[in-house]
């Protein structure tokens, strides 16, 4: 018959200087729906009621995962990085006289 242990993992907060996702703690109910599907588990839960860590802020896919399945609009936020946030702008063509 197979033995279980109780093993416990322990984890530091990594610094990092893109901040991908943040929470608004008066919407953020704490039912850490985001960390669960978060692909790349960026997200570890704290305790129920407070919002996930943002553990490894530079692995994010910024995939928006997270945003969709929170049940409180507003209370995750996604910035991309500036390079990510290009906006393509048409060009008017000017019109030739003749």
């Amino acid at each position: 018959m197979a033995e279980f242990r109780k093993v416990e993992f322990s984890a530091e907060k990594i610094s990092c200087s893109t901040n991908p996702i943040s929470f608004d703690e008066s919407k953020c109910i704490g039912c850490h729906r985001c960390a669960d599907v978060c692909q790349c588990d960026v997200l570890i839960p704290q305790e129920k009621g407070k919002h996930p860590v943002v553990m490894y802020p530079g692995e994010c896919y910024y995939c928006g995962c997270c945003v969709i399945e929170c049940p409180v609009e507003g209370a995750i936020s996604l910035r991309h990085p500036l390079m990510n946030r290009a906006r393509f702008v048409p060009l008017i063509e000017e019109q030739k006289e003749g």
